[in-house]
């Protein structure tokens, strides 16, 4: 391929990405949590939290990243470009938006855009499939059918991660965990999990194809209830990453995680659709 359409079709790649990340980070970007939480937390959360984000858009590569790769390292520097993309519009809406004031410090500006960065470049990488022209994308399905089921289940943690991440950040998320009751909790997880298995097995979205040689009791046990439970485990780590979970007792700790395993749950079920 000639090097002048492989640099134009990068530049397009590229477009696509700053459009991506502006636009599924933009209501982050718009929200008074965010702000604040880049201000306060802990730099080690927030740094273990950054490289898990990267190792993440390194395998979302592989299914539906801004550009096609054909190697570990085209993903590894596809992962960085995204999150170079995700850093540098962030820190241009944040700027639009006035909130980096004359006396904020240089750690609490880099806090800022380093969690607005995440869904932004989590934008960023999945562009190519949410902005192009639409046509199907053989390359990835062909990617995400050969990835087996460790490869669902990654896809399920990504769009875990996904949803979870959009509402994380809100005081709701602990406010509803308080006033819940133990059979308010029972039911939401009881919902929970009848809502995945439902999106995944019973609407037929795209993407969501039933496995071959799977009775119902099997697809329940072997996708449905791991789906839960990593919709769960991404729920705690971001709420611990955020510091939602500090000095709360273990009952309050465990409603807010099914509170936000809630959309977790909905995003792994759809994660098909989305990257």
């Amino acid at each position: 391929m000639p090097a002048e359409t492989t640099n134009r079709d990068y530049a397009y790649g590229l477009a696509r990405a700053f459009g991506g990340a502006i636009i599924f980070a933009l209501p982050l970007l718009m929200t008074m949590e965010m702000w604040s939480i880049g201000l306060y937390v802990h730099p080690l959360r927030l740094l273990l939290f950054i490289l898990a984000n990267f190792l993440v858009l390194v395998l979302l590569s592989r299914f539906g990243g801004f550009e096609r790769t054909a190697s570990l390292t085209e993903d590894m520097l596809d992962a960085l470009a995204a999150y170079a993309v995700g850093m540098v519009s962030s820190a241009l809406i944040l700027k639009l938006f006035g909130l980096f004031s004359e006396g904020l410090a240089l750690d609490e500006l880099v806090g800022m855009i380093a969690v607005q960065a995440v869904p932004a470049s989590f934008g960023a990488m999945i562009a190519r499939k949410q902005l192009s022209s639409g046509e199907p994308d053989d390359d990835a399905e062909k990617a995400a059918r050969s990835a087996g089921y460790a490869g669902q289940m990654f896809l399920m943690l990504a769009g875990a991660l996904f949803l979870a991440f959009n509402v994380a950040p809100t005081e709701e998320m602990i406010l509803i965990g308080y006033k819940m009751g133990p059979w308010h909790t029972l039911v939401l997880m009881l919902a929970s999990i009848l809502l995945l298995h439902v999106l995944v097995f019973r609407v037929g979205f795209a993407g969501q194809e039933e496995p071959e040689g799977y009775g119902p009791a099997r697809r329940f046990l072997v996708f449905t209830v791991p789906g839960y439970a990593i919709a769960l485990a991404v729920s705690l780590y971001v709420l611990w990453t955020f510091g939602r979970v500090d000095g709360h007792a273990l009952h309050v700790v465990a409603g807010t995680v099914v509170v936000l395993g809630f959309p977790a749950a909905i995003g792994a079920a759809i994660a098909r659709l989305v990257v």
